[in-house]
């Protein structure tokens, strides 16, 4: 019986544990850290033999396919030892994927991906069709492969992911854009990063679709290099296209078989880099031989995912803006742009090597007051100390909420786009987000009880 092993305890790695059994595999987890109670309770009840706080080198070593959770790094002792046996080491993505027929539309790229993913699934849902939504959101492909019968799987997958594949092979891959993300775990050269994303072409065939980025300059710089067996696809916000998706004049266009065209201001999402999302939801939408109709009446009804340029609340004429989804600065560039109003940004937490030279003119034109939220936040200020009249730092949500709202005046943003990872102060960016929307509407709680007396 094959042995496998699952590195990482989360819900990548139980869901893969969970399906392994499921198949009949002689399955093991392995967690060097701490189990959450509510994965733990699952491997209990399913009886999956799991360790926590350390690594059986010997049990992980005799494995015949270890399976690897996206957070682990690449450069750990454990992954170094597995590789030198010669043992295959998958990602959850890869070994799902084995045990299912089901088509697959997979998205990756630095920014956009849950938009996208969220936005495909939503024009699949809504045209009936049988479908299921995993990689880096909700339930893992893994445990839905095992439980459910979907004809279609639409998945958001990471470069993480990505660097642990050997046949995933999408029916349809979308690559949205490209910028310096991540780099820390790429040897800082941003073409590695670059070429890990491309990944998710490198197995597809002939019949195969691989939607990507026209204005995108490392995209088209590497697709001259790379040999993509898959039909290509443009969409462009800037150029008109023979085939692909597009804007002309008030409208996108997708010119595939027959043309689909929507008026931009008919699209439920907001901002350029939403447009380009819209475009690449379509075309897949298109290949799919969804119905014009059917498209349009999505793109009208989608709602925005939350922690992603999402608005929590207006406070004294003040709007408040959660966007913790943004850990690079190519995701803060997008949400900066996208806001007309004087801003104060909240921005601050793991640094992975940023440049911020890419948000510094917007930064010039739009930001009033700089809001630092880490631990460490040296990086930051050093970064705008003289490109900003007022920049502060900030320890704590509560604090950076609350010097916030006493900078902000009637007509102004605050906006929470943080450039960086979350893992200083918080679990992850949905924890930071939720925090912020918690301490913005605490404070509309009191406002409300101080004006009726209560």
């Amino acid at each position: 019986m094959m042995k496998i092993v699952i590195l990482g305890g989360g819900e990548s790695g139980v869901g893969a544990a969970y399906l392994a059994q499921k198949k009949g595999l002689n399955v093991f987890l392995s967690d060097k850290g701490s189990i959450k109670d509510e994965y733990r309770k699952q491997l209990i009840a399913a009886k999956i033999p799991f360790e926590e706080g350390q690594h059986d080198e010997a049990r992980i070593l005799s494995a015949d396919w270890v399976i690897k959770s996206p957070g682990i790094p690449k450069k750990a002792d454990i992954i170094f030892k597995i590789a030198q046996k010669g043992i295959r080491i998958s990602s959850e993505i890869e070994f799902a994927a084995e045990f299912t027929n089901a088509k697959i539309i997979a998205i990756t790229g630095s920014n956009g991906k849950t938009t996208t993913t969220s936005l495909i699934y939503h024009i699949l849902k809504n045209d009936k069709a049988n479908v299921g939504l995993a990689g880096n959101i909700g339930t893992s492909f893994a445990r839905q492969v095992a439980d459910e019968n979907f004809d279609y799987y639409v998945l958001e997958v990471s470069s993480f992911q990505l660097d642990d594949i050997q046949n995933f092979r999408p029916h349809i891959s979308l690559l949205l854009n490209l910028s310096q993300d991540h780099l820390d775990q790429y040897n800082y050269n941003y073409e590695d990063y670059a070429l890990a994303k491309f990944r998710i072409a490198e197995n597809q065939e002939n019949e195969n679709f691989f939607i990507y980025n026209k204005d995108d300059e490392m995209s088209l710089s590497l697709l001259e290099k790379l040999a993509i067996r898959a039909k290509k696809i443009p969409f462009s916000t800037k150029q008109k296209l023979g085939e692909g998706g597009y804007i002309k004049k008030d409208q996108i266009v997708v010119d595939i078989a027959d043309q689909f065209t929507m008026k931009i201001d008919e699209l439920s999402l907001l901002g350029n880099h939403n447009i380009a999302n819209s475009l690449a939801a379509s075309i897949a939408g298109k290949l799919l031989n969804i119905s014009n109709e059917s498209i349009r009446n999505s793109l009208m009804t989608f709602q925005a995912v939350e922690h992603r340029l999402e608005q929590v609340a207006q406070i004294n004429g003040v709007t408040y803006i959660n966007d913790s989804k943004a850990t690079n600065v190519n995701a803060a560039y997008f949400a900066l742009e996208s806001i007309n109003q004087p801003i104060v940004w909240i921005v601050g937490g793991v640094d992975k090597g940023n440049d911020y030279t890419e948000v510094e003119n917007l930064v010039r034109r739009k930001v009033k007051a700089i809001v630092c939220l880490g631990i460490d936040n040296s990086q930051v200020v050093s970064f705008f100390k003289d490109k900003c009249e007022a920049l502060y730092s900030t320890s704590s949500m509560l604090q950076a909420v609350e010097l916030s709202r006493s900078i902000a005046v009637s007509g102004d943003t605050v906006l929470l786009s943080p450039c960086c990872a979350s893992f200083d102060l918080f679990e992850n960016y949905e924890d930071r987000g939720n925090q912020f929307k918690h301490e913005v509407l605490e404070n509309t709680k009191e406002k409300e009880n101080a004006g009726t007396g209560e």
